[in-house]
């Protein structure tokens, strides 16, 4: 089921025969770096079939496939989801693999990800969350819409937290 499109971008909800492409985003170490640690092939299956794929196809948040319209190359993942340690807030991110960084595929969608987020969900705001060293992600939000909220701690990791409103 698709959830949205892009000029060039298709969003769709993982199936099972994903479980290779999912492995390969969940395991790559420079993917991973500013998210959690790399997943092994049992932990990407288990949460692949366990989490995404129990989601009923009609919730507003989820993790999703990206891939391109024409012919389909997987390029990573979009997601609307709650936030792990404040999970009465919504958070909006992507991941690529790194031979798509660079291609504009992060501000794509996340700008049609905004437009989905005020159309299509009952949220009034949502946020986005990026370490301090991430420029780039930080830079995708900013040119989607979204403004600095502030900073906070996890653990080790500084991290800011940006927001976006209705």
């Amino acid at each position: 089921m698709i959830i949205f499109e892009t000029e060039r971008l298709r969003i769709r909800h993982f199936t099972i025969h994903d479980a290779d492409n999912y492995f390969a985003l969940q395991s790559n170490a420079d993917v991973m770096r500013y998210i959690r640690p790399p997943r092994t092939r049992e932990e990407s299956d288990s949460f692949l079939k366990d989490k995404i794929l129990a989601t009923p196809a009609d919730d507003y948040k989820g993790i999703w496939l990206v891939e391109k319209k024409e012919g389909g190359q997987f390029l990573g993942c979009f997601v609307i989801i709650p936030i792990p340690d404040d999970e009465s807030k919504t958070q909006l991110g992507y991941s690529f693999l790194p031979e798509h960084w660079g291609n504009g595929y992060a501000t794509e969608v996340t700008k049609e990800g905004v437009n989905y987020f005020r159309k299509r969900t009952p949220l009034n705001k949502i946020y986005g969350v990026t370490e301090v060293p991430n420029v780039a992600s930080q830079k995708v939000l900013l040119k989607a819409g979204f403004t600095f909220h502030k900073s906070k701690m996890e653990g080790e990791r500084e991290l800011w937290v940006f927001i976006m409103r209705k």
